[in-house]
Formats: structure tokens, C-alpha cells, sequence
């Protein structure tokens, strides 16, 4: 058989909700032009993502793969944190 490696799909976004166990809630956004107009459009979707250790906060900016199906909606996974949200102090 051939090794293959399966590339998935990574996408990056920022936490808006973590108040479940093991889980956040991701706000994606995407830019494209729109088709007869050319004017850049901002579209968001929202996924629910597993945290295993439950180090996410509110504002944190992502990055999360695709996997198997965890639950009836979570398909995607944490991988890294690359901007904690900071206290203003």
C-alpha cells in the first residue's frame, strides 16, 4: 500500500463563547469579491471546536484542524494558540 498523507483542512478564527466542557465555540471569517459586483464581501460562520485542557478564553485567536465527527456537530480540533486576549489592567 502507499503512504499517503492526508492533508486537512485548517482554519483560523477567534473564540466567542467557551462556556461548554471541552469545547469553544470559533467565529471564522472569510473575505472574497462578490461575482457580478467586485466588492470585497466579509462572510462569518461559526464552529464548535474540542479543547481538550480547556486553556481557551474569550477573544483568542486559533488555529483548529478538521477531524472525525467528535459529536453531532464538532468536526474540528484545537491546535494552536497564537493570540491570547490580554486584561487591560
Amino acid at each position: 500500500m502507499l503512504s499517503q498523507k492526508i492533508s486537512r483542512k485548517v482554519l483560523t478564527g477567534t473564540i466567542v463563547s467557551n462556556k461548554m466542557d471541552k469545547t469553544v465555540v470559533v467565529k471564522v471569517e472569510r473575505k472574497f469579491p462578490h461575482p457580478k459586483f467586485k466588492k470585497v464581501v466579509k462572510r462569518t460562520k461559526k464552529y464548535k471546536c474540542h479543547d481538550e485542557e480547556n486553556k481557551c478564553l474569550v477573544g483568542d485567536v486559533i488555529t483548529m484542524v478538521e477531524v472525525r465527527p467528535l459529536s453531532k456537530e464538532k468536526r474540528w480540533s484545537l491546535v494552536s494558540i497564537l493570540r491570547t486576549k490580554t486584561v487591560a489592567g
